[in-house]
């Protein structure tokens, strides 16, 4: 129901933009169809690897490794996940929904999506190379705990 009323209200403010300046308007939609293109292919790709990772792993299994019982090594195992993946945001939070959907818990999550965000060991050495060995090693590893404590917080929020 949510999309739907997104859905509408996206058409309505198109339309208004329209008769507001149409040449704009325009200009607006392609840039935001050239954005797309530029997503789809990474979006596309995450989407069909969670939906790989789904059919091979049951909601079962991913309830045993990331669920509420998975404990301190899931939420490790998320962690780790996520410092070593590189992929936008707007492909993690999706993906993380599916993952939510079919049985896992929310600091597990909450600790993939974090330090998805927040720690980059795919891409230490470019930031070694402008920001120095010592401060990139301190960043990413304070990002590393403090994505453990979000999940642990974000546990605590959801069970309030």
């Amino acid at each position: 129901m949510n999309t739907i009323i997104i859905y509408v209200i996206t058409v309505v403010a198109i339309l208004i933009s329209l008769i507001k300046d149409s040449n704009k308007t325009v200009k607006a939609l392609k840039k935001a169809i050239m954005s797309l293109e530029k997503i789809l292919p990474q979006f596309l790709t995450v989407i069909f690897l969670v939906a790989l990772a789904i059919a091979f792993l049951d909601q079962e299994k991913i309830t045993q490794l990331l669920g509420d019982n998975s404990g301190i090594w899931g939420i490790l195992a998320a962690s780790i996940v996520g410092s070593i993946t590189l992929i936008p945001g707007f492909v993690a939070f999706p993906a993380a929904a599916e993952l939510l959907e079919n049985g896992a818990a929310f600091a597990p999550i909450a600790a993939f999506v974090s330090s998805l965000m927040m720690v980059g060991i795919v891409t230490l050495p470019l930031e070694i190379s402008y920001f120095g060995k010592k401060i990139s090693i301190i960043r990413n590893s304070t990002a590393f705990v403090f994505s453990i404590i979000a999940a642990f917080f974000v546990s605590w929020m959801v069970s309030i």
